[in-house]
């Protein structure tokens, strides 16, 4: 199954869109490179609808994603009378197609993200959403899609359009949770219950042994599962965190760099510095200087 991957923020947003109807013996127009997404959620009878190589019957309940780069054509005429909706929206930010849905996308790791010396630097993360899909919830979808096209007549108005782009939010929720079904996997479910850990208690000194007894999974199981999800391992993973505390620290407080070392949760400021310094490439007074007024 095609899956279309979206890096947010930017927040892929709606452009304009209807209901439809086509009669049986009609075909859907051919369209290449049209430069929106366009969505098709069939109500009633389907459409028969083909993409570059790929062919998808969009039955009542479904719904297809048509990219903007490439060619889509029917295959069919329609068989019966086909109600639906169409939608045009898009993306300013980068986007790609993927052949199966991935656990966690590589840009989505925090261990793969970059590191910046600034901590207000947007962080974004990876939405995916099927290309074509059965929806969960097609009654659900059609309301929000009926409240969003009948903002069309007063979207000259800045309050309407922004209504309507809260709309279609819910719009993007109804498409992906079909593929956020069947949720994490084991290893995916242990990493995260290790990170919630982690994040929890990062002021205090923490042991392998204390971590796998509080989540009820075996030290090396956990390292194996962190490595896969995250990129590193437990107590790398720590480290990180307890380095982005710090940089909080230091710009919203006046507190002594050794002050903010035991508050992050180490024992020594020399080691906190030589840390922070790894990672940063800049000693925390260097850090909070950068910041500093005057």
């Amino acid at each position: 199954m095609p899956i279309i991957q979206m890096t947010i923020p930017p927040l892929p947003h709606y452009i304009t869109g209807g209901p439809a109807e086509s009669p049986a013996g009609r075909k859907h127009p051919s369209r290449r490179n049209i430069g929106v997404f366009d969505l098709l959620i069939v109500t009633s009878g389907c459409l028969y609808m083909g993409e570059e190589d790929n062919h998808f019957d969009v039955e009542a309940g479904h719904a297809l994603i048509l990219r903007p780069d490439a060619h889509h054509y029917a295959t069919n005429a329609n068989k019966e009378h086909t109600t639906y909706y169409w939608i045009h929206f898009q993306t300013t930010g980068d986007w790609s197609v993927v052949e199966r849905v991935l656990e966690r996308p590589a840009e989505d790791s925090p261990a793969m993200t970059a590191h910046t010396n600034n901590i207000y630097t947007t962080k974004t993360f990876i939405k995916q959403l099927p290309q074509f899909t059965k929806l969960l919830q097609p009654t659900k979808m059609a309301d929000s899609l009926q409240r969003l096209v009948q903002l069309n007549m007063n979207d000259h108005i800045p309050s309407v359009r922004w209504k309507q782009q809260l709309i279609f939010q819910e719009v993007i929720e109804h498409l992906s949770a079909s593929i956020e079904l069947g949720g994490p996997s084991p290893q995916a479910l242990c990493a995260e219950k290790a990170a919630s850990y982690l994040r929890a208690h990062y002021r205090s000194d923490i042991t392998a042994q204390q971590l796998g007894e509080s989540i009820n999974f075996h030290p090396v199981y956990i390292a194996r599962c962190m490595q896969k999800e995250f990129g590193c391992a437990p107590f790398d993973y720590l480290l990180r965190f307890r380095i982005e505390q710090a940089k909080l620290l230091l710009l919203q407080t006046d507190l002594a760099v050794a002050r903010i070392a035991e508050e992050v949760g180490f024992n020594h400021a020399a080691y906190f510095t030589s840390c922070f310094a790894k990672y940063e490439g800049i000693s925390p007074r260097k850090y909070r200087q950068q910041f500093s007024h005057g």
